[in-house]
Parts: structure tokens; sequence; C-alpha cells
């Protein structure tokens, strides 16, 4: 009988670190900027079916860069654990922080176990508190490590070049239209050190805004209103026909991941669904 080829541990987690690394690069990037109201999130996806922003809770939100099936299980999972925990003990009990562990526990152990690939994914889970000071964005890379993260943030293929980017130019107090301007300037941005011109068509841009009377301040930001903030701050030339969308989203069934136990129920539906229909597609 043959002896067994043997690799270190090191080697082991090296390598699944890089396999997952890789995957992630092929995804489009996601970009989160703290605003004076709340909390932006603007990610590269001309899909309008398959979100890599969705909310989870009241005045939580998760964006995900990498494979589709495997993130959208990852934000269903979340809307569980958001759902039984509010109606258990409280909704003031479901916090990011909390989300976030919960996220890491899976991720490590995912990475962890030989007995399956590691997860090709990297996730932001953001909260808005009731002032900027309060807000929380954390973010998981691959390995389930967890990165407490202020100001500003980005994940997918250039994220590093997008950070320094970003890093450089955020500051407190912006206005929505200010970070949106600022966040479609930095995806812009190719390895090379170019620009490219994103479109409406092109993004995936929502919100959590605390200025919202009602409890759950998550919105999407679509068609009209879109285009009419990057026509305000240049970062779209205004296009003949571009505004044949209604406006933006704030209603449950429009909005992505829902709040109670109906909102789990619709997710989960649906997420298995996208599940299904994506196995072996590119990063998004």
């Amino acid at each position: 009988m043959s002896t067994p080829f043997y690799v270190s541990p090191q080697q082991a987690m090296a390598d699944r670190a890089e396999y997952a690394r890789k995957g992630i690069a092929r995804g489009r990037s996601v970009v989160v900027l703290q605003y004076t109201d709340g909390v932006v999130f603007v990610a590269e996806n001309p899909s309008r079916a398959l979100h890599k922003v969705s909310e989870i809770y009241d005045r939580i939100a998760f964006a995900a860069v990498g494979k589709y099936n495997e993130f959208e299980n990852l934000r269903i999972g979340g809307v569980r654990y958001a759902d039984l925990r509010g109606y258990t003990y409280d909704r003031e009990d479901v916090t990011a922080r909390g989300l976030a562990n919960v996220y890491a526990q899976t991720l490590g152990t995912i990475f962890s176990s030989a007995a399956e690939k590691p997860y090709e994914v990297e996730l932001i889970v953001a909260e808005v508190g009731s002032a900027p000071e309060d807000d929380q964005i954390y973010r998981l890379p691959h390995d389930g490590s967890i990165v407490d993260e202020h100001g500003s943030v980005a994940v997918g293929g250039n994220a590093d070049q997008i950070s320094s980017y970003l890093d450089q130019r955020h500051r407190d107090g912006m206005t929505l239209a200010e970070a949106l301007k600022l966040a479609v300037e930095s995806l812009s941005r190719d390895n090379n050190g170019g620009e490219r011109t994103l479109t409406a068509e092109q993004l995936e841009v929502a919100t959590l805004d605390r200025t919202r009377p009602q409890q759950r301040k998550f919105k999407r930001i679509l068609g009209r209103q879109l285009s009419r903030l990057l026509e305000e701050t240049g970062a779209e030339e205004p296009a003949a026909g571009a505004e044949a969308d209604a406006g933006t989203s704030g209603t449950p069934a429009e909005d992505a991941g829902g709040k109670g136990a109906g909102g789990a129920k619709g997710s989960g539906g649906k997420g298995a669904k996208d599940k299904d229909d994506t196995e072996g597609e590119p990063p998004l």
C-alpha cells in the first residue's frame, strides 16, 4: 500500500486561503460608506434579480462579494437568526455585532474543515445607530475573522486600491449625494489607474437611513432617484429614456430580506430557488 502524501497544516491552510481569495477577487467590488444620515451601500451589479446588498433586520443590512449561492445561504441564515432572536427576546437585542459573531463562527468552521472547500465569499454587516458615532460596520473575510471598520470599507476584486482611494477622500458629515459620488468614483477605477463610466443600470445602491420614521431603516435607491443623484453629482451623464424605473422601494415586497417571521419565510423560499438556479455561476 502506498504512503499517503503528507501536507503540513500550515501549507494546507495557506492553500485554502489562496483558493478562497482567488474566488473573491473575481467578484465585482462593493463599497460601504458612512454619511451624515446613515450608511450607504454601492455595488457594481448589472443584475436586477441577484442582489449583493440586502436587508437583514430593522437597522441591519448585509453586503457580499463572491459565490452567489454561498453568500445567499449565509444571508438567509442571518435573517432566520435575527427573526428568532428578536421574537424570543426583544427587537433591540438583534445587533450587527451579534450577527457578525454568528457569521464568523460559520465561516471559521467551514474554512478549517478539511471535508469541504472554503466559502469564496467576503461579507459586510452594518447597523445604523441613532447618531453617526453609533453606526457599526464589520467586514468578515473568508476565514471567519472580524474586522471593525469605520468611515468606509470595500470588498471584492479591487478592494485594496479602492480602500486606499476612499481613505484619502472620505470625510465625516458627507451628504448622500457626496458619498454616492465618491463610491462611484472609487468603483470606476481599474487596476491600471484608468477610469470607466458606470451608469445607474450597472449599480446596486441601498441605504440604512436613520431619518426614516418607520422602524425599518433599509431602503433601495432605484430608477429616477438614483439617476437624479448621479446627475447631481456629475457621476453620470443624463441619458434619454434612462428613467423608466419607478422610484425607490421601501416596501416589504421590494426590499430584500424582510423582517419578522414572514420576512424569513419569503427570503428562504426565494433564496433556495436562486441557489438552485445559480450553481456554478461566476462570482458576483
